[in-house]
C-alpha cells in the first residue's frame, strides 16, 4: 500500500458567502437591492405605514409565548398555600 497525504482534505471548508463567489452574489444582491429601492420608493415608503401595527401584531402572537402569559399558573403561586404577606 502506498501512503498518499490527505491533509487537505481534514480542512473544515469555509462558508459559501466567504467565498468568491459568494461575495460576488451578495455584492449583486446588493446593487439590485439598491436599484430597486431608488425606483420603487413611493411604493416602499408607503408601505411603511403598515410595518407598525403589523409588528404589534405578530408581536403579541409570536412574542407572549416566552414569559407565562400561557394562561396557567397566574395569580402568584397555588391556592392551599397561604399568603405570605398576610400571616394571618
Amino acid at each position: 500500500m502506498s501512503m498518499h497525504d490527505h491533509s487537505d482534505h481534514d480542512q473544515p471548508q469555509g462558508s459559501f458567502l466567504t467565498s468568491r463567489p459568494g461575495l460576488v452574489l451578495l455584492g449583486f444582491l446588493a446593487i439590485g437591492g439598491f436599484l430597486l429601492l431608488t425606483e420603487h420608493r413611493a411604493h416602499v415608503l408607503g408601505a411603511l405605514f403598515y410595518l407598525l401595527p403589523l409588528g404589534c401584531v405578530f408581536m403579541h402572537f409570536f412574542m407572549h409565548g416566552g414569559h407565562g402569559h400561557g394562561g396557567h399558573g397566574h395569580g402568584g403561586g397555588h391556592r392551599n398555600q397561604p399568603d405570605e404577606r398576610n400571616p394571618s
